[in-house]
């Protein structure tokens, strides 16, 4: 079983929309949603903010990279382009982590492909990925830069504007 974290954002369109569309495509792989967070750009590229979320999810039958197609087949199903790096966007899906499961112990899936890097190699820096996955797993491990830490702690280590800027909206993407 492969159980993965993903980052979605959408600051483009309807973006609640576009990452109701992720949780409802996912249907019963999902295990946690975490709140709607508006929170600013990200990257340098004058936009307006996005909404950002995480989900949670699992499958018996996909492997990350099966992931990493189906959240492209997701944005490409919300009209995503890719003109501008860090630019505006309709939908962002990013596997943050992943991890198998062998019986009774989870392995952490490590990657160093530049197609799939796992962990995501900058989710440790963004508060729009650690605000909203600390909300679903408040104990949840990442490894960064050759250390591993609570995210809560990853979290503390940022500039405090940027966390600040992360803000829980009343949006929902449904109930599970």
């Amino acid at each position: 079983m492969t159980r993965v974290v993903l980052s979605i954002g959408s600051n483009l369109g309807d973006r609640l929309a576009h990452l109701r569309a992720v949780v409802a495509a996912l249907g019963p792989r999902v295990r946690a949603v975490s709140g709607v967070y508006s929170t600013p750009p990200w990257g340098g590229v004058a936009q307006q903010d996005y909404l950002n979320a995480v989900v949670v999810a699992e499958d018996p039958t996909l492997e990350p990279g099966d992931w990493l197609r189906r959240g492209q087949e997701l944005e490409q199903a919300a009209d995503r382009v890719r003109e501008v790096r860090w630019g505006p966007r309709t939908l962002d899906v990013d596997i943050v982590w992943a991890a198998r499961r062998h019986g009774d112990e989870e392995i952490v899936c490590v990657s160093a492909d530049p197609t799939l890097t796992l962990p995501h190699p900058q989710a440790h820096n963004r508060a729009f990925v650690l605000v909203p996955w600390l909300e679903v797993e408040p104990d949840a491990v990442l490894t960064a830069a050759g250390e591993s830490h609570p995210i809560r702690e990853w979290l503390a280590a940022l500039d405090s504007a940027d966390v600040d800027g992360v803000r829980r909206t009343e949006l929902s993407l449904g109930a599970l």
